[in-house]
C-alpha cells in the first residue's frame, strides 16, 4: 500500500517480497471499513469488490448458548459499511496489479532482504538482498521496514522492543462450508475455548484459540479429541471436522503484542507489524498497518519528492500514529485477560453478569463497530 501511494506521487519505490507469489495462509483476511474507505478515496473500491469475497455487516457470536450481536457496522460513516472477508493473497495481488500501472513502482518477487546497508554513524542507506541471480545491494534514500513480526529491518537496526506478553496462541485450519451455515456467526465461546470462523465463501478459515504453549499437549490427546472439541463448541460443524485428518493441516500462529520504543533511525522507518505486532483480537492488525502506510505517505511524500527526508520527519510519523497503536494494544491486553478466564474454564460457559451488563449498554454495538471497523485513528488519502 505504501509503495502504491508513493509511486502514485511519482516517487521511485522498490518493494521486496521474499516469496515468488503471495499464495499462503495469512492471518489478516479481514478488510475493514477503514481500509475500504481508503480504496474508495483512491477510486479502487468498485474494482476491488469485484474480487470474490463475503461481507459482514454485523459481527455476532455465541457465549455458551447465548447468541449476541457484538457490532453493527451499518451506521458507520463510510461508503462500505461491512467487513470484506477475502484471502490476503487476493488483496496483495490486487494492490500489486494496481501499483504496477505506475512507472515509479517496482515489485521484486523472490527477493529476500537479508540486512541493511549502514554507514559508520548508523545511518541506513539501503538494503542487502538475496535474489534468484545472487546477492545485491539496493541503495535508498529511505528504507521502510514492512517485513512483519520477525523483521530483518528491526533486528539489523538493533531497535529496542517492548513486549507485553500474551497468554494465547491460535491454531489455524480449514473446514468446508455448506450453503445453510450461519452467515454472521463469527465467534463461539464455550468449554474453555474460543473458536473463530472466517467465511471464505466455500470454506471456513478456522481460528481455534488455545492457552500459549499448549499445542503439544493438544497433539498428544489426538486428532479425535481435537475434532470432538471443535464440534462441541460449534455444533453445526458436527461430522465435518474429520477433513482435518493430519496435524500438518493445522498451523500454529504464535500470538504477539509488542512495539518498538523507536520506530526509526536515520534512513530507516518501521511500520505495521515490524513496529508494533498486534493480537488477532478484533482482526484489526492488517488495517492498522495500512493506516500506518497511509499516514506515512501523507507525511513523507513532500520530503521524499525533494530528497530532504530527515530523522525528524520519520519521528513525526511515530508520534502521530503511536497513540492509537498503544491504546489499541492496551485494549487487546485487557481482552487477553478476559480470554484467560475463558480458557481456565472447562465446563459450559455462562456469560458473567459484568459481561451481560456491558453487552446491554446503549450504543455498545455502535462503539464496538467504530473500534473494529475504523480503529481509533482512521486515515484518509492526503489528509494527515
Amino acid at each position: 500500500m505504501l509503495g502504491y501511494l508513493l509511486a502514485r506521487q511519482g516517487i521511485t519505490v522498490t518493494v521486496l517480497e521474499k516469496h515468488t507469489d503471495f499464495f499462503r495462509d495469512f492471518r489478516g483476511d479481514t478488510i475493514h471499513p477503514s481500509t475500504l474507505e481508503v480504496l474508495y478515496e483512491l477510486g479502487l473500491l468498485d474494482k476491488f469488490l469485484q474480487i470474490p469475497h463475503s461481507q459482514l455487516a454485523q459481527l455476532s457470536g455465541y457465549f455458551g448458548t447465548h447468541a449476541v450481536t457484538m457490532a453493527d457496522l451499518s451506521h458507520l460513516p463510510t461508503h462500505a459499511k461491512f467487513v470484506a472477508l477475502m484471502p490476503q493473497w487476493d488483496f496483495l495481488n490486487f494492490l500489486a496489479s494496481e501499483a504496477s500501472r505506475f512507472p515509479a513502482f517496482t515489485l521484486r518477487m523472490g527477493w529476500e532482504a537479508t540486512g541493511l546497508i549502514q554507514q559508520p554513524d548508523g545511518t541506513v542507506t539501503g538494503v542487502r538482498a538475496n535474489t534468484p541471480n545472487g546477492p545485491v545491494e539496493i541503495p535508498a534514500v529511505l528504507t521502510v521496514g514492512c517485513d512483519g513480526r520477525h523483521p530483518v529491518s528491526r533486528e539489523a537496526a538493533h531497535l529496542p522492543l517492548v513486549d507485553y506478553g500474551v497468554p494465547i496462541d491460535v491454531l489455524w485450519f480449514r473446514i468446508a462450508r455448506q450453503p445453510n451455515d450461519p452467515e454472521n456467526a463469527l465467534g463461539y465461546v464455550n468449554y474453555g475455548r474460543l473458536v473463530v470462523l472466517i467465511d471464505r465463501v466455500d470454506y471456513f478459515q478456522v481460528g481455534y484459540i488455545i492457552a500459549k504453549g499448549t499445542f503439544p499437549q493438544i497433539q498428544q490427546q489426538g486428532l479425535d479429541a481435537f475434532h470432538q472439541s471443535i464440534e462441541r463448541i460449534v455444533p453445526f460443524l458436527a461430522g465435518r471436522t474429520a477433513e482435518v485428518d493430519s496435524w500438518d493441516k493445522v498451523k500454529l500462529l504464535t500470538v504477539q503484542v509488542n512495539r518498538l520504543r523507536d520506530w526509526c533511525k536515520p534512513g530507516l522507518l518501521c511500520i505495521g507489524d515490524a513496529a508494533h505486532a498486534m493480537s488477532p483480537v478484533g482482526g484489526i492488525g492488517i488495517n492498522i498497518a495500512l493506516q500506518d502506510a497511509v499516514a506515512t505517505a501523507n507525511m513523507l511524500t513532500e520530503s521524499l519528492s525533494s530528497n530532504t527526508v530527515t530523522v525528524h520527519d520519520l519521528e513525526r510519523v511515530q508520534h502521530y500514529r503511536e497513540g492509537a497503536v498503544r491504546n489499541t494494544q492496551r485494549f487487546q491486553v485487557f481482552a487477553h485477560r478476559m480470554l484467560s478466564h475463558v480458557l481456565n474454564s472447562n465446563g459450559p460457559f455462562e456469560p458473567p453478569f459484568i459481561l451481560r451488563a456491558i453487552l446491554s449498554l446503549p450504543g455498545f454495538r455502535y462503539l464496538t463497530a467504530r473500534f473494529i471497523g475504523m480503529g481509533l485513528q482512521p486515515e484518509h488519502i492526503g489528509k494527515t
